[in-house]
């Protein structure tokens, strides 16, 4: 097996979408591991004030999952998500100097995994913009919140509300129109009010209790009656849902909440869940922002309110783009196999297509910039391609093409956009474009890591889940040895702490010490390849 030493000279793509293939071992030598790229500084493929991070819907962290890390607990896979992981990580993208709004990125590497060795062929596309978000007048709001105050909200969670919300109200427009709803057994709407009337928006707020049952179904029914009845032209139609995602009354089943984001979605009433409380449900809040062409979030502590409410929640209500559709299609000799990062897309051996509801500006300007949180980094689309069976050798450099449009909000204009995909030394040991797509190899990797590791610990083989987090742990602090970067050392602290986590319960105990077992070798993270 390759040595974890392999994938130093390499380097991922940048964040914005990858997409890439891993193929099986085929004999080639370790590279040397002596660094892809200038240490701790910006590379030939991105560099600071280029242009934000454009980011896209879905989850927009990892939060509850590391929460659950720091109480010393085995997080499940259900709490991780590569949407809300990758938009953690910060990573510079090329100067936005394509004279549209958007612009769009692609770049090519091929790496041995973090886990394995066995050699990963991939693409990234990356999307900035140069537009500053601070000059960027947004449209009022035709804002309905809904809280969730039932019984299970009660202590920090709905203390956490309260304050979200209070800060929040600071960030209103005069022309706002806000209604704030609570719902537990039943729903109640608790004011209506334009966005200058601070002061009784704040008393409404700190009238907020918790106790009964979580009817979630009745509290977006009634968020969404109050936006519908206060549309008019020009406002922003959105829900805001903040609750567990435990549905305990009324209507309950998941499938049924969904259909009413989507349908009402359709209709022009965007959704976007925050996630709160101990017994916080993340598929159903994850799914409901996904069809609500919306965003997700987890507020783990207090810092995470101030970043979430004050600076997300702000950055996402200016849409940036609309109906943006993306394809990547590979030229014959090559397939697409599989996409991370969307929930949105359609995959067959030619061709992967995406369709997004909208972009934003990602707030989060440079890897530092981290004073209250790591989110905001940028949204990542993930996908894999490899060299077809028997496939003859190509013909030139070029592997296939990205093609990418969206609407411009408020217009019927059209933009659209090509970049070629083309190969680099496709007999190197490895190969990357940039020094940015090296950062996006290794924050790719520990996303697997971890999901390889929550999945084993979940169904008892805890013995498996601390060999891959002990592999990827040699692997990534090897990399830090060389390269100087937030994102990627706060990432490693928790591993740390999910191997503590599984030491702590049994998993490194030894049965025999005179013989001790063979220490399992991690999982392939592609088998298919």
């Amino acid at each position: 097996m390759k040595t974890m030493t392999h994938w130093m000279t390499t380097s991922l793509l940048a964040i914005g979408a990858l997409v890439g293939g891993c193929m099986s071992a085929d004999g080639r030598q370790d590279a040397a591991a002596s660094g892809g790229g200038d240490e701790g500084g910006a590379d030939d493929g991105g560099a600071p004030g280029v242009g934000p991070g454009v980011g896209q819907g879905g989850a927009q962290d990892f939060g509850q999952f590391r929460a659950i890390l720091e109480a010393g607990e085995i997080p499940g896979p259900e709490t991780l998500d590569d949407i809300g992981f990758f938009n953690e990580h910060k990573i510079e993208l090329p100067a936005a100097d394509c004279g549209e709004d958007v612009c769009v990125h692609g770049a090519l590497a091929q790496m041995g995994n973090l886990l394995t060795g066995s050699d990963c062929t991939m693409v990234m596309i990356g999307m900035n913009t140069p537009i500053d978000l601070a000059e960027i007048d947004r449209p009022p709001l035709n804002l309905a919140i809904a809280v969730d105050t039932s019984g299970s909200m009660a202590g920090v969670a709905i203390d956490r509300v309260r304050e979200g919300l209070y800060r929040m109200v600071d960030a209103l427009h005069p022309e706002d129109r806000v209604t704030l709803v609570s719902f537990s057994d039943g729903a109640e709407v608790r004011a209506e009010l334009s966005g200058g009337d601070h002061a009784a928006m704040e008393l409404a707020i700190s009238q907020l209790e918790a106790d009964g049952s979580t009817n979630v179904y009745e509290g977006l029914w009634t968020a969404y009656q109050a936006v519908e009845a206060n549309a008019a032209p020009g406002l922003q139609n959105r829900v805001l849902l903040l609750s567990d995602g435990e549905a305990t009354t009324g209507i309950t089943n998941d499938d049924k909440i969904v259909n009413l984001a989507s349908a009402l979605s359709a209709q022009g009433m965007a959704l976007s869940t925050i996630g709160l409380g101990d017994s916080f449900d993340p598929v159903l809040m994850r799914r409901l922002s996904e069809v609500g062409s919306g965003t997700f979030y987890f507020v783990e502590n207090l810092d995470a309110v101030e970043e979430v409410f004050e600076e997300e929640v702000n950055a996402l209500l200016v849409p940036l783009a609309t109906n943006v559709e993306m394809s990547l299609d590979v030229l014959p000799g090559w397939e697409v196999r599989a996409l991370y990062g969307t929930r949105l897309a359609d995959v067959s051996w030619a061709q992967a297509e995406v369709a997004i509801p909208s972009l934003h500006i990602a707030h989060r300007e440079t890897v530092d910039d981290v004073e209250h949180g790591r989110r905001g980094g940028g949204g990542v689309i993930l996908a894999e391609i490899m060299r077809r069976p028997g496939a003859a050798p190509p013909d030139g450099n070029k592997i296939g093409s990205l093609q990418f449009s969206y609407d411009i909000p408020g217009t019927e204009e059209l933009v659209e956009q090509t970049v070629p995909v083309v190969s680099g030394d496709v007999a190197a040991e490895a190969y990357f474009e940039t020094d940015s797509a090296e950062k996006s190899f290794v924050m790719l990797n520990l996303f697997v890591g971890f999901k390889i590791a929550s999945e084993r610990a979940t169904v008892g083989d805890r013995v498996t889940a601390l060999a891959t987090l002990q592999a990827l742990r040699g692997a990534v602090a090897n990399w830090l040895t060389t390269h100087d970067d937030f994102d990627i050392e706060d990432d490693l602290r928790y591993v740390d702490m999910f191997i503590d986590n599984l030491l702590t319960m049994g998993a490194g105990d030894v049965p025999d010490t005179e013989n001790p077992p063979t220490p399992p070798t991690p999982p392939n993270p592609w088998p298919q390849d």
